[in-house]
């Protein structure tokens, strides 16, 4: 059993919603040629994609072919639009979440879901959450990084995500017992990096590094012991230089122990204790993938593809499967991590 925990959908056809709003800056779908499409933002081409983004019978067709039992549906993180004004930006994750519950509706044995949800205004957030949970059946929801929000007040906040603002998204996830994936977007340093597609390549490791960084320091576990919190691409940057962020804790309690006195390596796997949060499998490199196992657990490591994206692992769970493993390990890897996260028996 091989179960996906990062993999990404859109629906086939959705209103433009620049015209809708009544502002730009919105993605939508020119499809162009059978089977392809366009993700357009203005007159800029975001990305190519193929049917299997938005074909569920396709992407079945695939999974079949390559052994995976069921895939976790996330939206396309262009698609979250924090910066968009809150309203906007919760009728635009309804549309998306609708889309999302209403395919793993259709194949339930094939595919679970985690919705996406206005970060822009916590306490949206926290009702779509809810919604999401209690009427759509889905498992959780899919965030970014940070959160670009306010733009149309005249400034843009930049909250990364052990801002206070955001704790009413926590409490709801954690009283409902949601799990949280968390997805790198619109990645820092992007303007210094316009060759070589390096805000793939080395903004989005950095933005989940952020992230978890900032969750340890903000004491967000602290407050909330009971929430479930994955990052994608095994954790981007974190855990390769997570003794570099412990031993800046030691040297400089004063700047980086302001707010939560825990150790970083606390939050990491100890003895028969596991880490405290999770990651997927997207590391692309057996040495890589060792060392997420030995930091984190096979207990926090999940298998995730980053289906149907280029930098994605094209075979799910090749990596894990080709790994001198126990075969209890590789079950764990392949499915139980996931089924524990999105809590699913």
């Amino acid at each position: 059993m091989k179960i996906d925990l990062h993999t990404h959908i859109l629906p086939r056809d959705w209103p433009d919603l620049d015209a809708k709003y009544g502002y730009g800056g919105f993605v939508r779908l020119e499809h162009y040629k059978p089977c392809c499409a366009r993700m357009m933002i203005g007159e800029r081409v975001f990305r190519e994609i193929t049917e299997n983004v938005w074909d569920p019978k396709r992407r079945i067709e695939e999974c079949d072919r390559v052994g995976v039992s069921m895939q976790v549906l996330s939206t396309v993180p262009v698609m979250f639009s924090y910066w968009a004004k809150p309203a906007d930006g919760l009728d635009l994750s309804r549309r998306l979440n609708d889309h999302i519950a209403e395919v793993v509706r259709a194949h339930p044995k094939r595919f679970a879901g985690l919705a996406t949800i206005p970060m822009q205004d916590p306490d949206l957030a926290a009702g779509e959450l809810e919604r999401c949970l209690c009427e759509l059946g889905l498992r959780g929801a899919q965030i970014g990084t940070h959160v670009d929000a306010n733009p149309h007040s005249g400034r843009l906040d930049i909250l990364n995500l052990d801002n206070a603002s955001l704790q009413p998204v926590w409490s709801a996830a954690e009283q409902a017992g949601a799990a949280l994936f968390v997805h790198p977007w619109d990645m820092l340093g992007k303007e210094r990096m316009p060759k070589y597609w390096l805000p793939w390549l080395v903004g989005m490791p950095a933005e989940t590094s952020l992230a978890i960084c900032s969750m340890i320091f903000g004491g967000v576990f602290e407050r909330f012991p009971k929430l479930r919190v994955a990052f994608a691409h095994g954790g981007g940057a974190f855990p390769f230089t997570a003794g570099r962020i412990e031993h800046a804790f030691h040297v400089r309690p004063d700047l980086c122990a302001t707010d939560s006195e825990a150790n970083p390596k606390s939050y990491l796997a100890n003895g028969n204790t596991s880490a405290r949060f999770y990651v997927d499998s997207l590391v692309h490199d057996p040495d890589a993938l060792r060392l997420l196992i030995r930091l984190f657990g096979t207990q926090r490591v999940a298998l995730g593809s980053d289906y149907p994206f280029p930098l994605g692992e094209t075979h799910p769970g090749e990596l894990i499967e080709s790994m001198k493993l126990s075969a209890k390990d590789k079950k764990r890897l392949l499915s139980g991590t996931s089924l524990e996260f999105l809590g699913m028996s």
